[in-house]
Protein backbone atom coordinates (compact mmCIF):
# COMPACT_ATOMS: atom_id res chain seq x y z
CA UNK A 1 0.00 0.00 0.00
CA UNK A 2 1.26 3.43 -0.48
CA UNK A 3 0.87 5.55 1.94
CA UNK A 4 1.64 9.85 1.37
CA UNK A 5 2.50 12.01 4.35
CA UNK A 6 1.51 15.57 4.60
CA UNK A 7 3.61 17.69 6.93
CA UNK A 8 6.18 15.04 6.67
CA UNK A 9 9.03 17.39 8.33
CA UNK A 10 7.35 17.72 11.82
CA UNK A 11 7.80 15.76 14.54
CA UNK A 12 4.54 13.12 14.00
CA UNK A 13 5.60 13.67 10.40
CA UNK A 14 8.70 12.22 10.69
CA UNK A 15 7.48 9.28 13.14
CA UNK A 16 5.01 8.55 10.46
CA UNK A 17 7.66 8.23 7.99
CA UNK A 18 9.86 5.57 10.55
CA UNK A 19 6.45 3.97 11.07
CA UNK A 20 5.34 3.28 7.50
CA UNK A 21 8.68 1.97 6.86
CA UNK A 22 8.84 -0.27 9.40
CA UNK A 23 5.12 -2.01 8.81
CA UNK A 24 4.85 -4.59 6.26
CA UNK A 25 2.67 -4.18 3.39
CA UNK A 26 3.14 -0.93 3.05
CA UNK A 27 5.98 1.86 1.72
CA UNK A 28 6.07 5.90 1.88
CA UNK A 29 5.70 6.97 -2.11
CA UNK A 30 6.09 10.85 -1.03
CA UNK A 31 5.06 13.57 1.21
CA UNK A 32 4.61 17.59 1.26
CA UNK A 33 5.87 20.30 3.20
CA UNK A 34 4.26 24.13 2.95
CA UNK A 35 5.38 26.07 0.30
CA UNK A 36 8.85 28.02 1.33
CA UNK A 37 9.88 25.08 3.67
CA UNK A 38 13.53 24.54 4.52
CA UNK A 39 12.73 20.59 3.98
CA UNK A 40 11.21 21.12 0.14
CA UNK A 41 13.87 19.14 -2.55
CA UNK A 42 15.11 16.64 0.76
CA UNK A 43 14.59 13.00 0.64
CA UNK A 44 12.08 11.89 2.73
CA UNK A 45 14.29 8.96 4.46
CA UNK A 46 16.79 10.99 5.22
CA UNK A 47 14.67 13.64 6.82
CA UNK A 48 13.07 10.83 9.34
CA UNK A 49 16.78 9.94 10.13
CA UNK A 50 16.44 7.13 7.76
CA UNK A 51 18.69 5.66 4.72
CA UNK A 52 17.55 7.87 1.60
CA UNK A 53 14.14 6.89 0.28
CA UNK A 54 14.11 7.93 -2.92
CA UNK A 55 11.55 10.10 -2.82
CA UNK A 56 12.11 13.90 -2.64
CA UNK A 57 9.63 16.40 -0.23
CA UNK A 58 7.00 18.16 -2.64
CA UNK A 59 4.73 21.30 -1.84
CA UNK A 60 2.10 19.57 -3.99
CA UNK A 61 -0.64 17.88 -2.02
CA UNK A 62 -2.95 17.48 -5.08
CA UNK A 63 0.31 14.99 -6.74
CA UNK A 64 0.89 13.57 -3.49
CA UNK A 65 -3.23 12.38 -3.45
CA UNK A 66 -2.36 11.22 -7.20
CA UNK A 67 0.04 8.74 -6.23
CA UNK A 68 -1.04 7.26 -2.89
CA UNK A 69 -3.02 4.72 -2.00
CA UNK A 70 -3.92 6.28 1.24
CA UNK A 71 -2.22 9.89 2.91
CA UNK A 72 -1.92 10.53 6.65
CA UNK A 73 -2.58 13.96 8.03
CA UNK A 74 -1.74 15.37 11.61
CA UNK A 75 -1.21 19.41 10.34
CA UNK A 76 -3.83 22.26 11.07
CA UNK A 77 -7.30 22.22 10.70
CA UNK A 78 -7.41 24.87 7.40
CA UNK A 79 -4.48 22.44 5.99
CA UNK A 80 -6.86 18.95 6.71
CA UNK A 81 -10.23 20.81 4.97
CA UNK A 82 -7.84 21.07 2.11
CA UNK A 83 -6.70 17.90 2.50
CA UNK A 84 -10.10 16.09 3.13
CA UNK A 85 -11.22 17.86 -0.18
CA UNK A 86 -8.99 16.32 -2.22
CA UNK A 87 -9.31 13.24 -1.04
CA UNK A 88 -13.12 13.56 -1.81
CA UNK A 89 -11.92 14.30 -5.62
CA UNK A 90 -9.71 11.81 -5.78
CA UNK A 91 -11.61 9.32 -3.84
CA UNK A 92 -8.34 8.10 -1.75
CA UNK A 93 -8.20 7.40 1.97
CA UNK A 94 -7.58 10.04 4.36
CA UNK A 95 -6.38 9.64 7.82
CA UNK A 96 -7.05 12.62 10.36
CA UNK A 97 -5.03 13.20 13.30
CA UNK A 98 -5.35 16.88 13.79
CA UNK A 99 -7.11 18.10 16.60
CA UNK A 100 -8.23 21.84 17.18
CA UNK A 101 -11.22 21.63 14.50
CA UNK A 102 -14.14 23.67 15.35
CA UNK A 103 -17.35 22.20 14.42
CA UNK A 104 -17.67 24.21 11.17
CA UNK A 105 -14.22 22.75 10.35
CA UNK A 106 -15.47 19.35 11.64
CA UNK A 107 -18.48 19.72 9.34
CA UNK A 108 -16.40 20.35 6.22
CA UNK A 109 -14.51 16.82 7.06
CA UNK A 110 -17.06 14.86 7.36
CA UNK A 111 -18.74 16.11 4.24
CA UNK A 112 -15.63 14.94 2.24
CA UNK A 113 -16.47 11.37 3.87
CA UNK A 114 -20.01 12.04 2.03
CA UNK A 115 -18.66 12.38 -0.95
CA UNK A 116 -16.13 10.24 -2.14
CA UNK A 117 -13.68 10.24 0.68
CA UNK A 118 -12.38 7.43 2.62
CA UNK A 119 -12.03 9.34 5.83
CA UNK A 120 -10.44 7.58 9.28
CA UNK A 121 -10.40 10.46 11.99
CA UNK A 122 -9.10 10.06 15.46
CA UNK A 123 -8.60 12.48 18.32
CA UNK A 124 -5.89 9.73 19.49
CA UNK A 125 -4.62 6.91 17.57
CA UNK A 126 -3.58 4.67 20.37
CA UNK A 127 -5.49 1.50 21.14
CA UNK A 128 -4.64 2.58 24.95
CA UNK A 129 -6.86 5.98 24.82
CA UNK A 130 -9.40 4.57 23.12
CA UNK A 131 -9.88 1.42 25.04
CA UNK A 132 -9.67 4.35 27.74
CA UNK A 133 -12.79 6.08 26.07
CA UNK A 134 -14.46 2.88 25.82
CA UNK A 135 -14.09 2.16 29.62
CA UNK A 136 -15.26 5.71 30.14
CA UNK A 137 -18.55 5.47 28.54
CA UNK A 138 -19.16 2.24 30.37
CA UNK A 139 -18.41 3.27 34.04
CA UNK A 140 -20.08 6.59 33.39
CA UNK A 141 -23.22 4.26 32.34
CA UNK A 142 -23.18 2.74 35.65
CA UNK A 143 -22.59 5.57 37.76
CA UNK A 144 -24.77 8.41 38.31
CA UNK A 145 -24.62 11.85 38.73
CA UNK A 146 -23.64 11.66 42.57
CA UNK A 147 -20.46 11.38 41.15
CA UNK A 148 -18.99 14.34 39.24
CA UNK A 149 -16.71 13.74 36.18
CA UNK A 150 -13.77 15.67 35.67
CA UNK A 151 -11.08 15.30 33.12
CA UNK A 152 -7.34 16.08 33.99
CA UNK A 153 -4.90 16.39 30.76
CA UNK A 154 -1.37 17.24 30.24
CA UNK A 155 0.61 17.98 27.56
CA UNK A 156 4.14 19.63 26.18
CA UNK A 157 4.60 23.46 25.86
CA UNK A 158 4.66 23.48 22.50
CA UNK A 159 1.00 22.55 22.21
CA UNK A 160 -1.53 24.81 20.60
CA UNK A 161 -4.85 23.63 21.41
CA UNK A 162 -7.02 22.99 24.64
CA UNK A 163 -8.74 21.02 26.17
CA UNK A 164 -7.00 18.50 23.94
CA UNK A 165 -8.56 16.31 21.48
CA UNK A 166 -7.84 13.30 23.63
CA UNK A 167 -9.56 15.03 26.62
CA UNK A 168 -12.67 16.23 24.48
CA UNK A 169 -12.74 12.51 23.35
CA UNK A 170 -12.80 11.33 26.68
CA UNK A 171 -15.14 13.63 27.75
CA UNK A 172 -17.65 13.61 24.73
CA UNK A 173 -17.43 9.50 25.66
CA UNK A 174 -18.42 9.67 29.25
CA UNK A 175 -21.51 12.10 28.53
CA UNK A 176 -22.49 9.30 25.66
CA UNK A 177 -22.68 7.03 28.34
CA UNK A 178 -24.81 8.98 30.37
CA UNK A 179 -27.18 9.97 27.48
CA UNK A 180 -26.57 13.90 27.48
CA UNK A 181 -25.58 16.05 25.02
CA UNK A 182 -21.47 16.73 25.60
CA UNK A 183 -21.46 20.72 25.15
CA UNK A 184 -24.68 20.97 27.16
CA UNK A 185 -22.39 20.17 30.55
CA UNK A 186 -19.10 21.12 29.76
CA UNK A 187 -17.03 22.97 32.21
CA UNK A 188 -14.10 24.00 29.95
CA UNK A 189 -12.44 26.39 32.09
CA UNK A 190 -12.99 28.15 35.49
CA UNK A 191 -11.62 31.42 37.02
CA UNK A 192 -12.71 33.60 39.89
CA UNK A 193 -15.43 33.39 41.97
CA UNK A 194 -17.70 30.77 39.52
CA UNK A 195 -19.66 29.28 42.48
CA UNK A 196 -20.19 25.71 43.44
CA UNK A 197 -19.91 22.92 40.96
CA UNK A 198 -23.09 21.79 39.07
CA UNK A 199 -24.21 18.70 39.11
CA UNK A 200 -24.17 16.97 36.37
CA UNK A 201 -21.40 18.82 34.68
CA UNK A 202 -18.20 17.58 32.99
CA UNK A 203 -15.08 19.39 33.59
CA UNK A 204 -11.82 19.93 31.74
CA UNK A 205 -8.47 20.99 33.53
CA UNK A 206 -5.58 21.78 31.43
CA UNK A 207 -1.57 21.53 32.05
CA UNK A 208 0.74 22.50 29.86
CA UNK A 209 4.61 22.03 30.49
CA UNK A 210 7.99 20.47 29.64
CA UNK A 211 8.16 17.67 26.59
CA UNK A 212 5.19 15.30 28.31
CA UNK A 213 3.54 13.43 25.14
CA UNK A 214 0.63 13.27 27.05
CA UNK A 215 -1.24 12.41 30.00
CA UNK A 216 -4.92 12.02 30.62
CA UNK A 217 -7.03 11.03 33.77
CA UNK A 218 -10.79 10.97 34.32
CA UNK A 219 -11.74 10.98 37.94
CA UNK A 220 -15.70 10.17 39.05
CA UNK A 221 -15.46 12.23 42.43
CA UNK A 222 -18.36 11.22 44.68
CA UNK A 223 -18.84 11.81 48.76
CA UNK A 224 -15.79 9.76 50.69
CA UNK A 225 -14.40 7.94 47.41
CA UNK A 226 -12.77 8.38 44.05
CA UNK A 227 -11.98 6.46 40.51
CA UNK A 228 -9.78 7.15 38.45
CA UNK A 229 -8.93 5.67 34.96
CA UNK A 230 -5.87 6.96 33.31
CA UNK A 231 -3.57 6.92 30.17
CA UNK A 232 0.31 7.89 30.19
CA UNK A 233 1.85 8.21 26.48
CA UNK A 234 5.60 8.09 26.56
CA UNK A 235 6.36 8.14 22.86
CA UNK A 236 4.61 9.77 19.68
CA UNK A 237 5.17 5.87 18.02
CA UNK A 238 2.24 5.12 19.43
CA UNK A 239 -0.07 7.63 17.75
CA UNK A 240 2.36 6.57 14.44
CA UNK A 241 1.30 3.00 14.79
CA UNK A 242 -2.32 3.55 15.18
CA UNK A 243 -2.13 5.94 12.51
CA UNK A 244 -0.53 3.31 9.79
CA UNK A 245 -3.02 0.69 11.44
CA UNK A 246 -5.67 2.88 10.26
CA UNK A 247 -4.74 3.09 6.97
CA UNK A 248 -4.27 -0.44 6.33
CA UNK A 249 -7.47 -1.19 8.06
CA UNK A 250 -9.53 1.60 5.46
CA UNK A 251 -8.00 -0.49 2.39
CA UNK A 252 -10.59 -1.41 0.28
CA UNK A 253 -13.28 0.58 2.33
CA UNK A 254 -16.29 2.09 0.70
CA UNK A 255 -16.54 6.00 1.28
CA UNK A 256 -17.76 7.42 4.16
CA UNK A 257 -16.47 8.72 8.01
CA UNK A 258 -14.75 6.23 10.41
CA UNK A 259 -13.02 6.51 13.88
CA UNK A 260 -10.68 4.48 15.88
CA UNK A 261 -13.13 2.31 17.17
CA UNK A 262 -14.18 1.53 13.75
CA UNK A 263 -10.28 0.52 13.54
CA UNK A 264 -9.80 -1.53 16.35
CA UNK A 265 -13.39 -3.30 16.79
CA UNK A 266 -13.95 -1.73 20.13
CA UNK A 267 -17.37 -0.37 19.48
CA UNK A 268 -20.94 -1.80 20.98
Amino acid sequence: MKIGIVGCGGRMGRMLVKQVTQTKGCTVCGGTEPKGSPFLGEDIGKLAGLDDLGVTVSDDPSALFDEADAVIDFTSPKATISHAKLAAEKNKILVIGTTGLTNEEQAEVTAAGNAGATIVQGANMSLGVNLLAQLTKKVASILDEDFDIEILEMHHHHKVDAPSGTALLLGKAAAAGRGVEHDAVADRGRDGITGSRKRGDIGYAVLRGGNVVGDHTVMFAAENEIIEISHKAGDRAIFARGAVRAALWANGKPAGNYDMIDVLGLGD
